[in-house]
Formats: C-alpha cells, sequence, structure tokens
C-alpha cells in the first residue's frame, strides 16, 4: 500500500473568492468566529496551517451588530494612543464605540482570533468592514454569504 503524503497548498493552487456577509442583528462573537474561519480558508479542502489560503470578506451593517447579556455597557476596549507615557491608557464602552466608530468593533473581534504573526496581518487585509449596507466592492461581485450567529 502506498504512503499517503500530506497535502500542502502551493500560491498557485489559491482561488480566492469574495463574500459579503450582513451582520445587523447578529451576535458579535459568533460572526466574528465564521468571519474569522473565512479569512483563513478552514472552509476550503485545502487549507494549510502555516499558508494563507483564505478568502476575501466584506462586512456590511457593522453598526448593527449585538451583543447578549450586558456586555454593551459592561464591554470595554483599551488602547494606548501616546505607548510608551505612563497614564495613557484609553478605555470605550461597547456602547460607545458602537456609535462613534463600529467597523472598529468586528476588526478587533477577527483579529483577535487570527494569529498574531505575519500570517495574521496578511489575512487581515483581506477584511472590509462598513458602518452601514453600501460598499465599494461590486466590482468584484462578491457572493452573499449567510452566517448563521
Amino acid at each position: 500500500m502506498p504512503h499517503q503524503r500530506t497535502y500542502s497548498a502551493k500560491a498557485k493552487d489559491i482561488k480566492r473568492e469574495w463574500h459579503v456577509i450582513d451582520v445587523s442583528g447578529k451576535v458579535l462573537g459568533r460572526a466574528a468566529t465564521q468571519i474569522a474561519t473565512l479569512l483563513k480558508g478552514k472552509h476550503k479542502p485545502m487549507y494549510t496551517p502555516s499558508i494563507d489560503t483564505g478568502d476575501h470578506v466584506v462586512v456590511i451593517n457593522a453598526a448593527k451588530v449585538r451583543v447578549t447579556g450586558n456586555k454593551a455597557s459592561a464591554k470595554m476596549y483599551y488602547r494606548h494612543p501616546n505607548a510608551g507615557f505612563p497614564g495613557a491608557l484609553k478605555s470605550t464602552n461597547f456602547a460607545t464605540l458602537q456609535q462613534r466608530h463600529p467597523e472598529d468593533i468586528i476588526l478587533n473581534a477577527v483579529r483577535r482570533m487570527l494569529p498574531r504573526n505575519a500570517l495574521g496581518r496578511q489575512m487581515m487585509t483581506k477584511l472590509r468592514v462598513y458602518a452601514d449596507d453600501k460598499h465599494l466592492h461590486t466590482a468584484q461581485k462578491p457572493a452573499a454569504k449567510q452566517i448563521d450567529a
């Protein structure tokens, strides 16, 4: 019986598709895991952990994403705008960030589900997030993708 070799995806074999995901009324974490799966390429049989085999994802209606429980007031986002200086920590809760920069909520959730290295940063370049239902990627003919979140 011949020995089966493990398949490893090559750059020329990767076919990238475009997906549009509407997250209005969807739960943030459940939507983010499915977006991260598409960006990684884990939905494809050719998935290779060390190679970016994922697709492009356009997320619309980011301002209408929801969270469960009391996270709307209790969930905090932290940043260091003046990194390196003591006392520079800034914090914002979910409800405030949803009003000011709703795209950042999706970007933060998905970024933290991807690898923390150059591969993860490369995967993040394939994610586009829009607060409302208008996007700039109709020329790419993205397929509408239903997520069960």
